[in-house]
């Protein structure tokens, strides 16, 4: 099975190509309930630097278009999504959408994040116009798009199969997929916070059927909500299980629950802000125990631009996105933004050299 899944796989960054041990989960709970911080930081730079001797430190400059907000799953996490019959419901139209594409060409973007709530209606034949209409009349951007869920979705509307679903729309021009819908793989957390939401088999079934596709794509987790630390590492351990088998994920991202507005927090109203100490701990954990993932994203759309440059020397080799448009994330009041100047600034204040990089990885200006 796994020389199958390694035909799909060559492009340059994605093989870890540095033999790293491998922690076991008691292990990794060992470290994640007693290190301190700065034994945890120092472990996950050393690993980062084995896996990234050329000292570079890469970002992509890209905008995530939310095609429309109507979303029937009504995560209690999300702020973001509105029942179809609420008012400020929107599907954007292609015009406007190639309006925010022709915006961030003009700024020199590569890649557009294209994700929207699970519209009830919408079938796969109105994803393959929209997806064949970017790629034909934007050749030069990469669509890294639609996430599990959604995937899920359009093949049980279409009544049609994953497979099916992932592979017309790589016909039309879908690049990748991105690992958003993860939250926490674990079931006993997806119950509470997610109940109509895929299941933690079904998130990776979906991520399976693309990388044998040969369509990459990315993991994330949300942490912070009702999780324990053993969910967290039955998550980690999911995505670790799934790139053995087709090193399929180009990059892992972890990010905090921003509870405001959420109806998760009414439901749990002593829900706060994971701290920055959590945040760097667990990031720092997630480079020790991720043993085959080549790339690590900071979170700085969630941590803030300081916090975002310091999980940089926690095992992050990837200052993430320049984001031109974030709309889900502040929704919950999270508001923070950065652009192509301000990241290179930050990435030499830490001695290491800046890249701009596409979807791939693959580094395309050094600076």
């Amino acid at each position: 099975m796994r020389e199958v899944f390694a035909k799909n796989s060559q492009e340059v960054n994605a093989v870890v190509k540095v033999k790293l041990p491998r922690i076991s989960k008691e292990e990794i709970l060992d470290l994640m309930q007693n290190a301190s911080l700065k034994e945890l930081g120092e472990r996950a730079f050393a690993i980062k630097k084995q896996l990234h001797s050329d000292n570079i430190t890469t970002f992509v400059v890209d905008r995530n278009i939310n095609y429309t907000n109507i979303c029937w799953v009504d995560c209690k996490f999300c702020a973001f999504k509105r029942r179809i019959n609420e008012s400020e419901t929107y599907i954007l139209s292609f015009e406007e959408i190639d309006k925010k594409i022709d915006e961030l060409l003009e700024i020199g973007g590569t890649q557009i994040l294209f994700q929207g709530g699970v519209h009830p209606s919408l079938k796969i034949e109105w994803y393959e116009d929209l997806v064949r209409h970017i790629a034909q009349k934007y050749p030069q951007i990469t669509l890294h798009g639609f996430s599990a869920i959604e995937i899920n979705y359009i093949a049980k509307i279409s009544k049609i199969s994953i497979t099916e679903v992932l592979a017309r729309l790589q016909k039309c021009g879908l690049s990748s997929i991105p690992g958003a819908g993860a939250e926490i793989l674990s079931d006993r957390v997806r119950d509470v916070i997610a109940p109509k939401k895929l299941d933690s088999e079904e998130w990776i079934a979906v991520h399976r059927e693309a990388h044998k596709l040969g369509i990459k794509s990315t993991a994330t987790m949300m942490f912070g909500s009702v999780e324990k630390d053993e969910d967290i590492i039955e998550h980690w351990t999911r995505i670790r299980d799934l790139q053995d088998l087709t090193n399929g994920f180009r990059a892992f991202i972890l990010w905090s629950f921003q509870p405001a507005f959420t109806p998760l927090q009414k439901e749990f109203p002593h829900l706060h802000k994971a701290s920055s100490n959590r945040y760097l701990r667990l990031l720092a954990c997630s480079r020790i125990f991720l043993d085959n993932f080549q790339n690590i994203q900071s979170s700085w759309v969630t941590q803030g631009s300081y916090i975002g440059q310091l999980a940089l020397l926690f095992g992050a080799n990837d200052l993430g996105s320049t984001m031109m448009e974030e709309n889900v994330v502040a929704a919950a009041g999270a508001s923070n933004s950065m652009n192509q100047a301000e990241m290179i600034s930050l990435i030499r204040d830490i001695g290491e050299i800046p890249a701009k990089r596409n979807t791939a990885y693959n580094i395309l200006e050094q600076f």
